[in-house]
């Protein structure tokens, strides 16, 4: 593959994690900003770099880091002899968005538990529909501390070898 082919691929990977972070609830602007800096050398990068390797404007730039540094996914960090931050994925991002993800799973489940209340007594099928997905809330936020157990032990393999 020539030089070419790699850039149009990058460019095509950063686009496609922008677009499932919109979908996710994200701008596309963060979600490509995350697809970058995961295929980036050097791993960190200034608000410039950003804007260059993305085609964005520095404002936009702007806008998006403060938001993932807030998200915790990204961090701000300074170089020996650099003027200017550099932005950089932080090393436990991806687990602390599924902790998050997991909380929000946690109050949905609780929310349809309320609901379960309000239809004691009520038409079975009304019912049925609501405990099948709080049923599955609750399997989730059952088995997700094991499953995330079980990648930190992953991870760390991985980080020694």
């Amino acid at each position: 593959m020539n030089e070419e082919q790699q850039r149009l691929k990058e460019r095509q990977f950063v686009e496609n994690v922008g677009l499932l972070f919109e979908q996710l609830g994200g701008t596309r602007m963060e979600g490509r900003i995350m697809g970058w800096l995961l295929i980036c050398a050097p791993p960190q990068q200034s608000a410039g770099e950003l804007a260059g390797a993305l085609m964005a404007s520095k404002g936009s730039i702007s806008t998006a880091t403060r938001q993932l540094i807030q998200m915790g996914v990204v961090e701000r960090v300074s170089l020996p002899g650099k003027r200017r931050d550099y932005f950089v994925i932080k090393q436990d991002s991806m687990d602390k968005l599924i902790q998050r993800r997991m909380a929000v799973m946690t109050e949905f489940r609780r929310l349809f538990e309320q609901g379960l209340e309000l239809l004691d007594g009520k038409a079975p099928e009304a019912r049925r529909r609501l405990e099948i997905i709080h049923a599955m809330y609750t399997f989730f936020e059952k088995e997700m501390p094991d499953l995330m157990a079980r990648w930190e032990r992953e991870r760390i393999r991985l980080t020694l070898s």
